[in-house]
C-alpha cells in the first residue's frame, strides 16, 4: 500500500510467513467463533415474550455488543498497530468464547435480561479486537493481486459463522434445546480460541513498539467513506434483516414444512427454525459471491464497478423481500441479499487496504468498524419497535434504498481522495 495512491507492492517483502495457512487459519477461528454471535438471534425474539422482556429490550439486547464495539473498536485498532496482531486475536476470541457462556448463564437466572446484556457487551469487547486483527492480518500477507480475493475469504469466515449460529440456534433449539445450542456455540467458540493461539504468527509489528494512542482512529476519506458504506450495509442486512425475520415469518404464517426424500424425513419447523434455515439461504448466496466479488475486483483491477454491481442486487433482494408472500419468493429475496452482501465483502475492505498505508491498516479497520457497529447495533433496536407499528414492507423497502445511498456515498468519497470515479488497483495516483 502506498502513501499517495492505490498501488500496492507486490514484491520485495521478506517471505517468512506463506500467506495461505494464516488465511485459513484465520477464516476457521473466526468461524468457529461466529457461532456465539448469531445463535440468540432466532431464539431472543421469541424467548422475550416468555421470560417478559419487551421488543425494545430484545433489541438492545441483541445490539448491545455493537454498541460496546462502538466504543472499544478504535482502542482497538490503535493497539494493533502498536503491538501487532497475534495476542489481541488470541485474547478477542477467547473473550467471545467465555461471553457465549453467558448465555447458559441467563438462562438459569432470576434476572436473565441483565445476564444476556452483560454477554453481549463482554462479546462485542471481545469482537472489537477480532474485527480489528483478522482484515489486518489479511492486508499484512496479501500482495496486490490477491488483496480482494483474501479479504473476501477472511469476510466469508466471519460472516459466515455469524449465520451459522443463527442456524444452529435455530434448528437445534428445536431439536435439543435452548440451553443446549447456546453449549455448542460456547465450544465452538472456545475451540476458535485454542486454534488461532497454535496456528496464527504475529504478522503486523516486529522488533520496536509504536506510540500509538488507544483513542487515535483514522479520520481519512477512505476509512470514512467504507465506514459508512458499511454502514449502510449492515444496518439493513445484519440490524433490520436478522432481527426481525423470525417475526416476519411468524406474521405471514410462513414455516418450512416436513420433507421426506429417499424414505428420510425431515422435522416440520416453527418460526424460529424456519428463520435460521432462510438465513442459511442468505449465508448460502453470500459464501460464493464473497469469493467471486473480491476475485473479480482483483482481474479487473478495480473495486467501484464491482461494488457498485452489487450494491444494486442487495436492493433488488430487499424490494423482493417487501413483497414476498410464499416461501418461493422469500428464497428469492434472500439468494438476491446473500449476493449483495457477499459480493460486496471482499472489494470493499480490499478498496480500504488499497488506499491506506501498511502502519495504519489496525486504525483504519478501527473506524471502519465503528460505522459498521452503529449500523448493526441501529437496525434491531428502530426495526423491532417500527415492525409493530408499521409492519414489515415499509421497513424493508427502506432498506432497499439505503445500499443506494452507500453507493453513492462510495463513489463520492473515491472520486474525493483518486480523482477518478473508478482508480485501478495498479495506477499511482498522486492524491493523498
Amino acid at each position: 500500500m502506498g502513501e499517495s495512491g492505490i498501488e500496492r507492492d507486490d514484491g520485495g517483502g521478506d517471505p517468512v510467513r506463506r500467506p495461505e495457512p494464516v488465511v485459513l487459519a484465520v477464516i476457521l477461528s473466526t468461524f468457529f467463533v461466529g457461532f456465539g454471535g448469531g445463535v440468540v438471534f432466532p431464539i431472543l425474539p421469541n424467548l422475550g415474550t416468555v421470560l417478559g422482556i419487551s421488543a425494545f429490550l430484545v433489541g438492545l439486547i441483541l445490539s448491545a455488543n455493537r454498541f460496546a464495539r462502538i466504543l472499544a473498536n478504535a482502542p482497538a485498532g490503535a493497539l494493533v498497530d502498536r503491538v501487532g496482531t497475534r495476542t489481541p486475536f488470541v485474547i478477542g476470541l477467547f473473550v467471545e468464547g467465555v461471553a457465549t457462556l453467558g448465555y447458559i448463564v441467563a438462562m438459569w437466572s432470576a434476572a436473565p435480561e441483565v445476564w444476556f446484556m452483560l454477554a453481549r457487551i463482554l462479546w462485542g469487547l471481545g469482537s472489537a479486537l477480532v474485527f480489528a486483527t483478522a482484515y489486518t492480518i489479511a492486508a499484512d500477507v496479501s500482495k496486490g493481486d490477491s488483496m480482494g480475493t483474501n479479504m473476501g475469504v477472511v469476510r466469508g469466515g466471519m460472516t459466515l459463522g455469524f449465520p451459522s449460529g443463527l442456524v444452529l440456534g435455530g434448528i437445534v433449539s428445536e431439536l435439543a434445546g435452548i440451553v443446549e445450542a447456546f453449549a455448542v456455540a460456547a465450544a465452538f467458540a472456545l475451540l476458535a480460541s485454542a486454534l488461532a493461539y497454535w496456528t496464527v504468527p504475529e504478522t503486523h509489528v516486529e522488533g520496536e513498539r509504536k506510540a500509538v494512542k488507544p483513542w487515535e482512529i483514522e479520520k481519512t476519506i477512505p476509512a470514512l467513506t467504507v465506514g459508512l458504506v458499511n454502514f449502510g450495509l449492515y444496518f439493513a442486512y445484519i440490524g433490520a434483516l436478522f432481527a426481525t425475520l423470525v417475526l416476519f415469518l411468524d406474521a405471514n404464517d410462513l414455516t418450512v414444512p416436513a420433507l421426506t426424500v429417499a424414505g428420510v424425513g425431515t422435522p416440520a419447523f416453527g418460526s424460529q427454525g424456519s428463520s435460521g434455515i432462510f438465513m442459511a439461504i442468505t449465508v448460502i448466496s453470500a459464501s460464493g459471491f464473497m469469493l467471486l466479488g473480491g476475485a473479480v475486483s482483483d482481474r479487473m483491477r478495480a473495486r467501484v464497478p464491482v461494488l457498485l454491481a452489487f450494491v444494486v442486487t442487495s436492493f433488488v433482494g430487499f424490494l423482493l423481500l417487501a413483497g414476498a408472500s410464499t416461501l418461493g419468493q422469500l428464497a428469492l429475496a434472500c439468494v438476491f441479499i446473500g449476493m449483495g452482501q457477499g459480493g460486496t465483502s471482499g472489494p470493499l475492505i480490499a478498496l480500504l487496504a488499497d488506499l491506506t498505508p501498511d502502519e495504519r491498516m489496525g486504525r483504519a479497520m478501527g473506524t471502519n468498524n465503528v460505522f459498521g457497529d452503529i449500523g448493526g447495533g441501529l437496525g434491531p433496536m428502530l426495526s423491532l419497535p417500527l415492525v409493530e407499528t408499521v409492519g414489515f414492507a415499509p421497513i424493508y423497502v427502506a432498506c432497499a434504498v439505503i445500499p443506494l445511498i452507500a453507493g453513492g456515498i462510495l463513489v463520492c468519497g473515491v472520486y474525493a481522495q483518486t480523482g477518478s470515479l473508478s482508480p485501478r488497483t495498479t495506477l499511482d495516483a498522486e492524491q493523498g
